[in-house]
C-alpha cells in the first residue's frame, strides 16, 4: 500500500502542476498530519515554482485559527479532525498564500485516537474559485501508510477538481457544445 500511495502522490502531484500550468493558476497546502508530506511531493516536479505558492505545516491546533483562519469556536467545540476544519484550512491557505486553489489535510495517524477520532479518520478539502470540497478518509494501515494515503488522496482530489474546472470553462466558452 505505502508504495502504490507514493507512486501515486508523485503521479498527482505531476498532473495537478500540468493542469495548474495550462490554466495559469496557483496552489497553496495546509497540511497538519502529513507534516509538508503533500509540498514535499509538489516540489520534487521540477518545474514547480510555475503554480506552488507554498504551504503551512500547522501540526498544533492553535496555529489552524492564528495562521489559517480557522474558527477558534469550532476548533474548541468540535477539535481539528473534522471536514469544516479542513475546509476552512484550504480556505485559509488559499487567502494567506494568495493562491489560485488551496488544499488542506487533517486527521488522525495514530498510534492514538484524536479529538474523539479513531485512528485513519482523514479529512482532505480542496478550495479555490466558486469551488469547495471535502472527503472524509477511514484509512488503514501504519501512521506511514496513513500519512502517504493522505497526501496522494488530497492531490488525485485537487487532480478530479482542476479537470472538473477545464471542462466546463471549456464548455462555457463553446456555447455548451
Amino acid at each position: 500500500m505505502a508504495g502504490d500511495a507514493a507512486e501515486g502522490a508523485a503521479r498527482a502531484a505531476g498532473e495537478v502542476l500540468r493542469l495548474l500550468a495550462e490554466s495559469d493558476q496557483t496552489l497553496a497546502v495546509a497540511e497538519s498530519l502529513t507534516g509538508g508530506m503533500v509540498a514535499a511531493e509538489i516540489t520534487a516536479v521540477p518545474g514547480a515554482s510555475r503554480s506552488f505558492r507554498g504551504s503551512v505545516t500547522a501540526y498544533a491546533t492553535e496555529l489552524k485559527h492564528q495562521v489559517l483562519g480557522v474558527d477558534a469556536a469550532l476548533l474548541a467545540a468540535e477539535g481539528a479532525v473534522n471536514g469544516r476544519v479542513a475546509e476552512e484550512m484550504a480556505a485559509g491557505v488559499r487567502r494567506v498564500l494568495g493562491a489560485s486553489w488551496g488544499i488542506a489535510i487533517t486527521g488522525v495517524a495514530g498510534p492514538d485516537p484524536q479529538d474523539g477520532q479513531p485512528v485513519g479518520t482523514v479529512y482532505v478539502a480542496v478550495a479555490g474559485p466558486e469551488v469547495r470540497k471535502t472527503a472524509r478518509l477511514w484509512l488503514n494501515g501504519s501512521r506511514a501508510e496513513i500519512r502517504k494515503e493522505s497526501a496522494r488522496t488530497v492531490l488525485e482530489l485537487l487532480s478530479s477538481q482542476l479537470r472538473e474546472n477545464a471542462r466546463r470553462q471549456d464548455t462555457e466558452q463553446h456555447g455548451g457544445i
